[in-house]
């Protein structure tokens, strides 16, 4: 067991003692376990701490950025000289995206139905 195990053991067992752990929302119920069989054991531990902290690999952060701009440029007026260059934003962070070998279906698959509702009302106006 490497040395960040052992003393998260320690605490655990400590806050056990103390009585602490009771009463917790959750308490009784399996636990929902993320699944790290793909990284290797001596760094899933530090993997969990990043992920617990909030930090994202680099290609997890460009995707989530993506998103944030897709969104915006979904509320913003086409015309808006802002827009222009959040798209250019967007279009960067998809090659980003293709370099690391990820794919920006994403981006497109979720506004698939907003698409075809203005498809239909442009049809019908």
């Amino acid at each position: 067991m490497w040395l960040i195990d052992q003393l998260a053991e320690r605490h655990i067992q400590a806050a056990l003692n103390k009585g602490e752990l009771s009463g917790l929302s959750g308490e009784g119920k399996p636990l929902q376990l993320d699944d790290d069989s793909q990284i290797p054991q001596e760094l899933r531990t530090a993997y969990r701490l990043l992920k617990n902290s909030g930090y994202l690999p680099p290609e997890l952060e460009a995707r989530r950025e993506a998103l944030e701009l897709a969104d915006l440029l979904q509320h913003l007026d086409p015309d808006d000289h802002q827009a222009a260059e959040y798209h250019k934003q967007l279009r960067l962070l998809e090659l980003k995206l293709h370099q690391a070998g990820l794919s920006t279906e994403f981006l497109y698959d979720r506004h698939y139905g907003d698409t075809i509702i203005r498809n239909l009302k442009g049809k019908t106006e």
